[in-house]
């Protein structure tokens, strides 16, 4: 990473997402960085370290959409300190005919200019409707 600016941390990670730049989307993550995903669904909880955020939770949703039809506008943000709280939409079209369609926001942190920890907020029933239509979450 070339800046420790949080903000600019986390946009440029965003933007990676969004451009699908998988080199900058890992380098974005400290190595012991933690995402917490909210909700009872099969990807809620909390993601512990790069390797699982990058490649089981973030990768892990491939799957789930169809190719090249994933695309992430960021909002905006505000920074205070080490604390970066953005806002982005996702939409994409699932393997199952549905459209994602979603408003995120998330609290990261950064650290030495990489994200350590990350809280999204984001509409939980609309990605189980369309992300996941067979799960039942009373099991």
């Amino acid at each position: 990473m070339t800046t420790t600016d949080p903000r600019t941390v986390v946009v440029r990670y965003v933007e990676a997402v969004r451009d699908g730049d998988a080199e900058v989307v890992r380098a974005s993550f400290a190595e012991d960085a933690t995402w917490h995903y909210p909700g009872d669904l099969p990807i809620s909880k909390v993601w512990r370290g790069r390797d699982a955020i990058v490649d089981e939770f973030l990768g892990g949703m491939e799957p789930l959409l169809v190719p090249g039809t994933l695309e992430i506008e960021l909002v905006g943000t505000t920074a205070e300190g080490d604390r970066v709280v953005a806002e982005w939409t996702s939409r994409a079209r699932t393997v199952h005919g549905a459209a994602y369609d979603n408003r995120c926001a998330g609290v990261f942190t950064v650290r030495d200019g990489r994200i350590a920890s990350v809280v999204e907020y984001t509409d939980t029933r609309h990605a189980a409707t369309v992300l996941f239509p067979d799960h039942d979450a009373r099991v």
